[in-house]
């Protein structure tokens, strides 16, 4: 055993506990996303983002996602458990400082996804589309479509949006959400394809029922930027083959787990479509080391990536700190020599 380390002594601070509603009053669209832009713009190594894992019982499951980041701060852990005959989930981010192995937070994880969801995604955006307030399309009118929008809001002009939903009230209630913010210029349509029409950016948000695929390869246009966020396990559909066949770049926060645990990807291989190619990491359309043709239709696929979490609960943190937000844990976690 090692010999424990007093945090006197270490001269660390106390652990940190950040509470969903500490969150809430925390999230910063702006400060997330120039972080997740500044990690992805940087060279972080494959050791520093490990794939995750998970564990599975009956009906449940314990998935880990670890990153050490590439600012220097921190490193860490978000574990989400969750069972499916409960229809429940728990989201736990831990942090641990880079200097003196002490661990510095422990926040919950809940919302921490749906903004590094959202806020990875407009840095994909912003590196894929045209330079101009841009027209967007989205499927979708829950929690992660309502965030991919409030983000892509936040950092890029936009001209005029387009929602559908397949439930009538739903697609009201998102234009009323965003009706003010976006000064009227949002609309309600009456199918996917609609709302596609047109768009420079397509936000991707909503699986249907049987997973069949919601968008369709034949409704988009050359230039488009096409977003997907809700396939992310092999039993999971959200694109078509045609998409992926006809997108001339296909950008994956995780590569790996894009190209061999979604099911859109699955199906594309089983359909005979090579997209090995054309399959890039995000940081190389953030770093500029691959660029778009202007007539390029972009793929860019989410599964999510524990280097979002380590760094969005980084921003989090730092913003408690300086905001004095959070409770100080009266005990924590005691580093030892080794």
């Amino acid at each position: 055993m090692g010999i424990p380390i007093s945090a006197a002594t270490a001269g660390v601070p106390p652990t940190l506990f950040l509470t969903d509603a500490d969150v809430a009053l925390l999230a910063d669209w702006r400060a997330a996303f120039d972080a997740l832009r500044a990690a992805y713009a940087d060279t972080v190594p494959a050791a520093m983002v490990p794939p995750r894992t998970m564990a599975r019982g009956d009906g449940m499951w314990l998935r880990s996602l670890s990153a050490v980041s590439p600012s220097g701060g921190h490193m860490g852990c978000k574990l989400i458990s969750a069972s499916m005959k409960l229809r429940r989930a728990s989201y736990l981010v831990s942090l641990f400082d880079q200097e003196s192995m002490s661990l510095a937070a422990l926040i919950d994880g809940n919302r921490v996804t749906g903004i590094r969801t959202a806020a990875t995604a407009a840095v994909a955006i912003d590196a894929a589309a045209p330079a101009r307030p841009l027209r967007v399309g989205v499927i979708g009118s829950g929690f992660e479509a309502q965030g991919l929008l409030s983000a892509l809001a936040a950092v890029r002009d936009i001209a005029h949006v387009r929602v559908f939903s397949p439930t009538p009230a739903s697609r009201e209630k998102f234009v009323v959400i965003f009706r003010d913010a976006l000064k009227g210029h949002i609309e309600p349509s009456v199918s996917a394809r609609e709302a596609v029409e047109g768009a420079d950016v397509v936000l991707c948000a909503a699986r249907s029922r049987d997973e069949t695929p919601v968008i369709r390869g034949e409704w988009l246009a050359p230039g488009m930027t096409v977003v997907s966020i809700g396939s992310t396990l092999p039993e999971q559909r959200e694109v078509d083959e045609e998409t992926i066949a006809r997108a001339s770049l296909i950008v994956a926060d995780m590569p790996e787990e894009v190209a061999h645990d979604t099911g859109d990807m699955l199906a594309a291989t089983r359909a005979g479509i090579a997209f090995a190619e054309r399959l890039v990491p995000l940081s190389e359309l953030v770093s500029g080391r691959v660029r778009r043709g202007p007539d390029d239709i972009v793929l860019y696929k989410s599964v999510g990536s524990a280097l979002q979490d380590v760094i969005t609960a980084e921003m989090l943190l730092g913003r408690a700190r300086a905001l004095h937000v959070g409770t100080e844990m009266a005990h924590s976690i005691v580093p030892v020599a080794k």
